[in-house]
């Protein structure tokens, strides 16, 4: 039986560090008559099973040129295709498109063949899915199910691709039925590939549900019956995925080994976009197992490989677990700006927000940006004893506060961060200042008044997803004009930096300094109350609210908000 090769990009969901391949097998053409281009469409076939991929490139070209030119349209159709899919897999994914749509235009306008056009289009939906665009895919995939709807082997392939799509939504339960109804096909034609697929995806949702046992035992079936047919791409995913479930469960020897395996196959087959996630994975490991300097070299290196291929998801993957290596090796701004790639990558994903996949891929991606804004606002404050905790607090009363205000969760998230990252700037104050036991001088004070200047020049080249510079820049900012650095009045001062100001006053005013006691919380109110001309007067009334209303605990009122 010939099959094509078609996958998607998921996630495991073991550990938030990879994103291994779903597989849709293709549907079982009939054996034609051995014209000289019938010939070589299955050399080619053959050639391309046994991963020889530049062999099998200038067989399918050649059978597309001679099927032309002998008319044996139906032949010309299917030699498109196939050459359509070996060029997507070595990553030249617009001609690979193009040659799919005119396979399929052959199919149904020239011979009204509903098998070949719904192989097109499967094909088709497939380099859609792979590159991240869901909708298009799903879209796609019903055109053909209804185009093969009495054809039960194309069925099969697309059951499993539908399959795959509730997978990636975390729809375990209709993702099984879809699986489970094409083995069963499969396994009544006795389509050992169309099997092998299956079990691999099988082995797939195990893992999503953390169930590795199963995960194991699928993936080693499935490779079985890859390696008996002589299926060396679906070989190397099976290794690549199993090695995803190998990291997950700490295995990091066998996950080193099984995704080298990954990486020798792809490269044989010239699978550029497969060779990026085997490189993933192995830079992963090395992360883990502390060979930083192997680690950032291959994790750049499948960076590149997706970016060069088109592979958004690839690309966004293998750049968050870049950048968890920066943060683990203390390089806090590089691990941001490479968040904020990441991120940017994730959004370009044509995915709904209820499309799970993507949507935890986003939290997971979020929190770590949390974490390294956290880690990054705490080593500020290292350099003054008086100040430990304090990005903390002001972070926890400023979300208090945004909510109290009303605000979506987008702002309380731009207000958290910037909390974390507003005294950035201080780490340039001279240690002499920053810890002097007693009131600065005016012109200590002129250099202490510099820190938002300066924290904004150590961000200015990061791309950040929330606008967190305005409150670096201008949390110091007076709604009467008498702040800093800008003077800026009233609505002049953006809503964050309004609502950071307000917070960051209070927490220094009820906390130790090196120059004063910690003033309670009655009195700390007391003082700001006749300064009211400094706030915002809905701002303020929502600090009250938050944090200030009475029987409150003057230290961490609100902080759970």
């Amino acid at each position: 039986m010939l099959s094509d090769v078609t996958h998607s990009m998921r996630s495991n969901g073991a550990n938030g560090s990879g994103a291994p391949r779903a597989l849709a097998p293709g549907a079982p053409r009939p054996i034609f008559e051995r014209s000289p281009a019938e010939a070589t469409l299955r050399a080619a076939l053959q050639r391309d099973r046994e991963g020889a991929t530049a062999e099998a490139i200038a067989g399918f070209t050649a059978a597309v040129e001679m099927a032309e030119e002998s008319g044996e349209d139906a032949v010309f159709a299917e030699a498109l295709r196939r050459l359509a899919v070996v060029r997507h897999r070595s990553g030249d994914t617009a001609p690979a498109r193009e040659l799919c749509q005119r396979s399929f235009d052959i199919a149904t306008r020239r011979l009204a063949d509903a098998r070949l056009g719904a192989e097109a289009l499967n094909a088709l939906a497939s380099f859609d899915l792979e590159a991240g665009a869901i909708e298009s895919a799903e879209e796609t995939y019903r055109r053909a199910l209804v185009l093969a709807r009495d054809i039960a082997a194309v069925r099969v392939a697309i059951e499993q691709n539908l399959g795959i799509l509730a997978n990636i939504r975390g729809n375990y339960t209709d993702a099984l039925a879809h699986y489970h109804r094409a083995l069963e096909a499969a396994q009544g034609g006795d389509d050992q590939r169309s099997c092998a697929v299956i079990y691999h995806n099988l082995g797939m949702i195990s893992a999503d549900r953390h169930r590795w046992d199963e995960a194991d035992s699928y993936f080693r079936q499935s490779r079985r019956i890859a390696e008996e047919v002589k299926d060396a791409h679906l070989r190397g995913l099976c290794l690549l995925n199993h090695a995803e479930v190998h990291v997950a469960r700490g295995r990091m020897e066998q996950a080193l080994r099984y995704a080298e395996g990954a990486l020798t196959a792809f490269d044989e087959l010239h699978a550029h976009l497969d060779k990026a996630d085997a490189y993933k994975v192995i830079g992963v490991v090395f992360r883990e197992v502390g060979r930083t300097a192997l680690a950032e070299a291959r994790l750049k290196t499948a960076v590149e490989l997706a970016a060069s291929t088109g592979g958004v998801l690839s690309e966004a993957e293998a750049t968050r677990e870049l950048a968890i290596l920066s943060q683990s090796t203390g390089r806090n701004q590089d691990a941001l700006r490479l968040l904020s790639a990441s991120h940017k990558l994730f959004r370009r994903l044509d995915a709904r927000a209820d499309l799970v996949d993507v949507a935890s891929k986003m939290d997971r991606l979020e929190a770590t940006y949390l974490a390294v804004v956290r880690e990054w606002g705490r080593s500020i404050e290292s350099a003054d004893t008086y100040t430990h905790g304090h990005c903390e607090r002001v972070a926890d009363y400023g979300a208090a506060v945004a909510g109290a205000l009303g605000l979506d969760d987008g702002v309380v998230t731009t207000i958290r961060l910037g909390a974390y990252l507003h005294d950035l700037g201080k780490v340039r104050i001279p240690h002499e200042i920053l810890n002097k036991p007693g009131r600065l001088t005016d012109v200590e004070f002129g250099v202490m008044k510099k820190h938002p200047e300066w924290g904004l020049e150590l961000v200015a080249d990061i791309e950040f997803p929330w606008d967190i510079k305005p409150i670096i820049r201008s949390h110091h900012e007076k709604y009467d004009g008498s702040g800093y650095p800008d003077g800026l009045v009233g609505d002049a001062i953006p809503l964050g930096a309004q609502v950071i100001c307000v917070v960051d006053v209070y927490d220094a005013l009820t906390t130790t300094r090196s120059y004063r006691a910690a003033m309670s919380k009655e009195e700390a109110l007391g003082r700001m109350r006749e300064s009211g001309h400094w706030w915002r007067p809905d701002v303020f009334a929502a600090f009250e609210r938050a944090i200030g209303h009475p029987g409150a605990d003057g230290q961490r009122q609100g902080a759970a908000a």
